[in-house]
């Protein structure tokens, strides 16, 4: 038996977290902008999906499994919960789109599936900020999240007014707005993930 067990990296493993929901959203900006084979591609994001939770199930067992932390337990699992909760909820629109048999994606879904990529890059940024203690980086790309979360809340707005102004068919209407609601909530986690950042940013800096 092991007096002092292996030290966990768990910056190491938030960072595949991360780098995951940057491939999912990366792949659902690829699927809106060429929107062919949507079974395969809405299957591709699923995979990506599962790869999350299974990350965040083995921050939960190592949490548990583990005395001593790199930062509080609370904020490694937040931070765990809220990326989680971005990769679900692009899933979740991905699976709309096929479920629903869209036909052609909006060019407002478009802009706000590419603001969502680049929130998740900047996500993947302040992570690795983080693990290396740079922390007033990772104030500065917290901002930036913010900043685009209200871009993208600016976006969801202006496609609800063109959708309910210019669009005769009901179902359609029903179809779109599900998807746009995906979209717009899980830029509100990207929010959230920054809210777990700047709180270790205050207890540590």
């Amino acid at each position: 038996m092991k007096l002092f067990p292996k030290e966990i990296d768990f910056f190491e493993i938030f960072d595949r977290a991360a780098q995951n929901v940057t491939k999912a959203a990366t792949l659902l900006v690829a699927l809106m902008e060429n929107f062919d084979n949507i079974e395969a591609r809405a299957k591709e994001i699923y995979e990506v999906e599962q790869d999350g939770d299974m990350l965040t199930h083995d921050i939960m067992k190592k949490l548990n499994k583990t005395f001593i932390t790199p930062i509080d337990r609370e904020d490694l699992h937040a931070l765990a919960s809220s990326l989680d909760d971005v990769l679900d909820l692009i899933w979740a629109s991905v699976d709309r789109i096929a479920v629903f048999k869209i036909k052609e994606p909006t060019k407002e879904a478009i802009v706000m599936s590419k603001d969502l990529l680049t929130t998740a890059e900047v996500i993947h940024k302040a992570i690795k900020e983080l693990k290396g203690k740079n922390y007033s980086h990772v104030q500065e790309y917290c901002i930036e999240i913010n900043r685009l979360e209200n871009r993208v809340d600016r976006a969801f707005r202006d496609a609800l007014g063109a959708l309910f102004d210019g669009v005769h068919d009901p179902i359609f209407i029903i179809k779109w707005k599900e998807i746009y609601e995906h979209l717009e909530d899980a830029s509100d986690k990207c929010e959230d993930v920054a809210n777990v950042l700047e709180s270790i940013v205050l207890k540590y800096a």
